[in-house]
């Protein structure tokens, strides 16, 4: 009885430390700025340009684009990473696709840096980018196209031409530069209270101007109700994760993590990827964990590799990707993810330890 109470204390102390830190300062500009991309982007012309005759320099980047604008875990990216290859996309732009989402989406960015550290977020950003297009690149040079799906009969990309359809106005941009500025003055820690206030209250009004001469009431709709989806979906599941790891925090050995895990070797970087790699926690659940690890000792390279590793890939998405791509080519996947995220891990390490 007295471990139950110990364990409950342990949650609801994490639970209570992270609400009143994070989550209105910090996730909930995040969630508005989430509705924003999924529900103003035009994401169908995004992923018109990834299939097979499209040029690399389009497919490609196209492709981390549109991961950047979902916030999805390793298994809710599936049915779209399906969609995207059955409709034509080649197989490296939808393995792009694929590590991109879950990996570098812009809620697990902000959420990064909010709770673990700037550097942490901005490592995690670039090298899950850099990731992505080379085990993108890589299996479509392992693996020839013609042997893996039918090409569909839509005319390649060219160019992008900036006509009504597609071009976003300066107006756009001044809007989501708002949003951004919102969520970065909230979360600062560098100003006071008072300044806080203020200047969060001129930029919501700046935001509600633009707001009213940018986007009209059906877009307004559509932003509200994506941005209720992303709290709606993903919150409940966040909070859980975290009262999770306060418990774990109680339970694991204080010196345990910092004495396997605490310096950037390579049995402990694979076995730290091993870890992410098989484990499943939805999206933005592994941030706290991560910050758990870092709270009892892990090392930061060892930390980073399990960060890189954690949302990508999980046993229930290895299953399922199986079917699309076939053993073989699941096996070079699986490999290239965990070569790539231990020698993260190694390097980082070995810079963070100078």
């Amino acid at each position: 009885m007295p471990l139950v109470i110990e364990l409950l204390t342990g949650g609801v102390a994490a639970l209570q430390d992270y609400i009143l830190a994070h989550t209105l300062t910090c996730l909930v500009p995040a969630f508005f700025i989430a509705g924003a991309v999924y529900a103003l982007f035009p994401k169908e012309k995004i992923l018109r340009y990834l299939g097979p005759n499209s040029p690399k320099y389009i497919s490609y980047p196209m492709s981390v684009v549109a991961g950047l604008c979902l916030a999805v875990c390793s298994c809710t990216v599936l049915p779209l990473f399906a969609g995207i290859r059955k409709s034509g996309a080649g197989i490296g732009p939808a393995i792009a696709f694929l590590y991109t989402a879950p990996a570098t989406n812009i809620l697990a960015i902000i959420y990064t840096a909010s709770l673990i550290g700037i550097d942490f977020a901005l490592a995690r950003i670039i090298l899950s980018i850099s990731f992505a297009l080379i085990i993108g690149m890589s299996m479509a040079a392992l693996f020839s196209e013609k042997k893996l799906a039918e090409v569909t009969d839509d005319p390649p990309a060219q160019a992008f031409t900036m006509n009504e359809e597609t071009k976003v106005s300066n107006w756009l941009w001044v809007f989501f530069a708002l949003l951004v500025a919102i969520l970065l003055w909230g979360a600062s820690s560098l100003i006071t209270l008072t300044v806080k206030a203020i200047g969060l209250a001129v930029l919501l009004v700046a935001l509600v101007l633009v707001v009213r001469h940018t986007l009209s009431r059906d877009e307004v709709k559509s932003w509200m109700k994506e941005t209720w989806f992303f709290v709606r979906s993903i919150l409940p599941l966040l909070l859980i994760g975290v009262f999770v790891a306060g418990m774990l925090r109680v339970v694991i050995p204080a010196d345990f993590v910092g004495k396997y895990f605490g310096s950037s070797t390579v049995g402990a970087t694979l076995a730290a990827v091993l870890f992410g790699v098989v484990m499943y926690f939805p999206t933005l659940v592994e941030v706290p964990m991560a910050r758990m690890f870092l709270d009892l000792g892990m090392g930061k390279g060892v930390l980073l590799a399990y960060l890189l590793a954690d949302p990508v890939i999980s046993l229930p998405s290895i299953l399922v990707v199986r079917r699309f791509i076939g053993t073989k080519r699941l096996f070079w996947y699986v490999g290239l993810i965990i070569v790539c995220c231990t020698a993260a891990g190694l390097i980082y390490g070995f810079i963070t330890s100078l």
